[in-house]
């Protein structure tokens, strides 16, 4: 089967995290349907093909987020229009979980025996509920040498990916009656003084592709009525992070700018990195002509922090999670030819 007709029989299936066992069961009888060896964990999928202790994962997942009210076409009946496949999930990620599992297929049939290349296709990576597929199938995969996770790049190499960090600040005070404020400390105030520290606070190491750590308030909640001063303001801080500081730095750094009490809220979704020099990167190079980039958003690449990766796949990250998500079908089948350039640069 071509990545296209794969993505069409994948992406008319509703499978939202938590629910892609019908997803799972088809992508299976594809591989398997290919002679390929196929392992089945809940609603994850995963295969091998090749043979060697080196080891190639390829990586995407078959969930997907919720469709909006305002689809051009309807989200889960793929729709080909002007060389473009509509549809939820062309983009993130199915189309990176066809052109991965195409690649396999064709590696295949092709009896390939260069090394070993491990195909894994899990769910509930947008959520993370109730549980994340890949560290769940993680320890069923041989160990890995590296590996390509699959979102979309536009088949741009990427080697760096921003974390999140989030903060919860607990400005403290005092409450008194709003008619005599002098007999309080309103923890509003004191909030808003940390908030201008917030702002002029600036992390000086800039990493080379992900640029600078951002550190941006959005959720603050302070008082419980009118009349009354306040005693408690809390609010978040959303921190992008890079591999330029750890999550312990950053929450320093925090710590040491303000008065308030400062919480770790979550800090799960670390910022990661490849070298450009490292084998993986330099097949990517290779196999996509493209050059290597920092990514802002987050993927599943955290749960292999410990090896290689790089992020590649086809489609355009803008389009992801949107009501006219869509690939083009032509990219989409370059896809198989680049994953396939990237795995012979690889075992070389």
């Amino acid at each position: 089967m071509t990545a296209t007709e794969i993505l069409r029989t994948l992406a008319s299936i509703r499978s939202l995290s938590g629910d892609e066992a019908a997803a799972a069961d088809a992508l299976q009888a594809i591989l398997a349907g290919g002679g390929v060896e196929v392992h089945r964990f809940e609603n994850n999928v995963w295969c091998s093909v090749g043979r060697g202790e080196d080891v190639l994962l390829l990586n995407s997942h078959l969930d997907v987020v919720p469709p909006s009210d305002n689809h051009p076409f309807p989200p889960f009946q793929p729709t080909e229009k002007d060389g473009w496949l509509y549809g939820r999930g062309t983009v993130d990620a199915k189309g990176s979980v066809s052109a991965m599992a195409a690649t396999l297929l064709a590696l295949q049939r092709d009896g390939y025996d260069r090394g070993r290349v491990v195909g894994a296709f899990t769910a509930c990576e947008e959520t993370g509920w109730p549980y994340n597929g890949l560290q769940q199938t993680r320890p069923h995969l041989p160990p890995l040498s590296a590996a390509i996770v699959g979102e979309p790049t536009d088949l741009q190499p990427c080697i760096a990916q921003k974390g999140l960090l989030i903060l919860r600040l607990d400005a403290r005070g005092r409450s008194a009656h709003a008619a005599r404020p002098h007999l309080g400390d309103n923890a509003v105030l004191r909030a808003a003084r940390d908030l201008l520290k917030i702002e002029a606070l600036k992390p000086e190491r800039v990493h080379p592709l992900l640029g600078p750590v951002t550190i941006t308030p959005t959720v603050i909640e302070g008082g419980t009525v009118r009349n009354l001063i306040p005693e408690l303001c809390s609010f978040y801080l959303d921190v992008r992070s890079t591999p330029s500081y750890t999550h312990d730095e950053l929450a320093q750094l925090v710590r040491d700018a303000v008065d308030s009490d400062v919480v770790v809220h979550s800090e799960r979704m670390i910022a990661v990195g490849t070298p450009e020099n490292a084998r993986v990167t330099k097949a990517a190079v290779a196999g996509s002509g493209g050059t290597p980039f920092g990514s802002p958003t987050a993927s599943d690449w955290i749960f292999l922090s410990d090896i290689p990766v790089v992020k590649m796949g086809p489609g355009s990250s803008n389009l992801s999670h949107t009501a006219d998500e869509r690939i083009r079908i032509d990219e989409l089948e370059r896809a198989v030819t680049v994953y396939r350039e990237t795995i012979e640069h690889y075992f070389a």
